[in-house]
């Protein structure tokens, strides 16, 4: 049995003189939704076009479901379903037209997840592609997706630019590809989604893997602490588990990663008496998190 559906190890990929991939370790095990996230230019979309074998990369190596990105073939392929923000389809079929032609490429289709999928959307199949919604078209790409019968299935930002009611037909969708055996792969800058499809989170930076574990363990990694905002120059430089900080009125408030147990004997022996924490919310963690690392701050 496949243990990790994605791997990569000592990954490297550059663009000029920007590197967007840096000695990336990854390894994303069968099973399961995991969100992907990142600030813009993280390394994601050219960690995907790698994967998907659209892009060579320049040294390191990348497994997808088993087998070099750089020697994919059409079986393998056929086991991978991709929906990207765009939803991409060409827009002179009638959608029915290109259901079929989407048929006849899977020999695993299975008719049934189209027709559940594609019914939350309400779609006309004798309307053509580029008279849809961008919800129709969403929910139309993933239907396809889904009735592949993929192992792998990469969302990457798909609900953005949804509405409420099509991003939430695509979420519920989702749920249900959940029930089968597919692993999902899960790109998204929305936390409340998340939080309400992922079991594990990865976070990207700078073309490296800074998170990989479960959405619980890294929700109790953060915390967040308020002590006198008197004391914020001393905690910029005597901190170094700090993420991120702000003085409201009088008091300084600031998020903290890995803190040791006795977090507030090493406050106090700084000379900051007064302080109180408190664990925090996934979306406040992330935050805080991804902010430290956007601005630069190591």
């Amino acid at each position: 049995m496949l243990r990790n559906v994605i791997e990569t190890r000592g990954l490297c990929k550059s663009f000029d003189r920007k590197q967007a991939l840096h000695q990336m370790d990854l390894c994303i095990p069968a099973g399961g939704v995991h969100a992907l996230i990142g600030s813009n230019g993280a390394g994601k979309s050219t960690l995907f076009r790698i994967l998907l074998g659209f892009l060579t990369a320049d040294s390191g190596d990348c497994l997808l479901l088993g087998q070099d990105s750089r020697q994919l073939t059409p079986e393998l392929r056929g086991r991978v379903g991709y929906v990207n923000e765009e939803h991409t389809l060409p827009d002179w079929l009638q959608v029915q037209r290109l259901k079929a032609m989407q048929q006849q490429l899977y020999p695993q289709w299975n008719d049934n997840v189209y027709r559940q999928v594609v019914g939350n959307f309400d779609v006309d199949p004798t309307q053509r592609v580029g008279s849809l919604s961008r919800g129709e078209r969403a929910g139309v790409n993933l239907a396809m997706a889904l009735a592949q019968s993929p192992e792998l299935l990469i969302l990457d930002e798909p609900t953005l630019g949804l509405d409420v009611v099509a991003r939430q037909a695509f979420l519920e969708a989702i749920l249900f590809c959940t029930q089968s055996n597919t692993t999902v792969v899960y790109c998204s800058h929305q936390m409340d989604e998340v939080e309400r499809l992922a079991e594990s989170l990865i976070i990207l930076e700078r073309g490296e893997v800074k998170v990989n574990c479960s959405l619980d363990e890294f929700s109790g990694r953060v915390q967040q602490w308020m002590v006198p905002a008197e004391s914020r120059e001393l905690v910029l430089q005597k901190v170094p588990q700090l993420l991120s900080s702000r003085v409201i009125e009088d008091h300084l408030w600031m998020y903290v990663l890995d803190a040791p147990p006795a977090f507030a004997s090493q406050l106090k022996l700084l000379g900051i008496a007064e302080a109180t924490g408190a664990s925090v919310s996934l979306p406040d963690a992330v935050r805080a998190f991804m902010t430290r690392h956007h601005a630069g701050q190591e």
